[in-house]
């Protein structure tokens, strides 16, 4: 059945969708034939490889309807593999450390954007204050002049 499936592919014009995405030695292997049972079935490094177990015939393990296909006599778990889980949780504590640190940085921001409102209501508070203070010693004065007036004026009346 391999044998078919090797011939089907090396035949046919149109490359699938697992070996469009692979890289072309990778794809070069595959089409020759060429990959020993080990290589089969090692599990592939978390860099720029295919994550699923490659078989000779090219395809990763799956049918054209997408279904799961048995290979050689062994059937897959149908749990994730430790290397997958492992992979899946280095990807989410990267994600994590990265939102985490863009939270930081929001809340440094926020930070400087609140202090520096605070300067400027700081300088605000401080100017009415001053005139505050200055309008209150007009009006004292004005209130003095008003009561040294009304009381000349009483007697001068007198």
């Amino acid at each position: 059945m391999q044998e078919q499936a090797t011939s089907s592919i090396a035949a046919s014009s149109l490359p699938s969708s697992s070996e469009r995405s692979s890289s072309s030695a990778l794809h070069l292997e595959l089409k020759e034939g060429m990959e020993s049972d080990d290589e089969i079935r090692r599990v592939p490094e978390m860099g720029g490889e295919a994550t699923g177990t490659t078989s000779a015939s090219g395809r990763d393990g799956t049918s054209a309807a997408g279904q799961a296909q048995p290979s050689a006599g062994t059937q897959r778990k149908r749990g994730r593999s430790p290397a997958d889980k492992e992979n899946k949780r280095l990807k989410r504590l990267l994600r994590n450390r990265v939102s985490a640190q863009q939270a930081r940085e929001r809340k440094k921001a926020y930070l400087i954007d609140l202090e520096a409102r605070v300067k400027e209501l700081e300088t605000k508070n401080a100017e009415l204050e001053e005139r505050l203070s200055t309008l209150q010693n007009e009006n004292q004065m004005l209130r003095h002049i008003l009561k040294n007036t009304t009381a000349g004026a009483q007697e001068g009346r007198k």
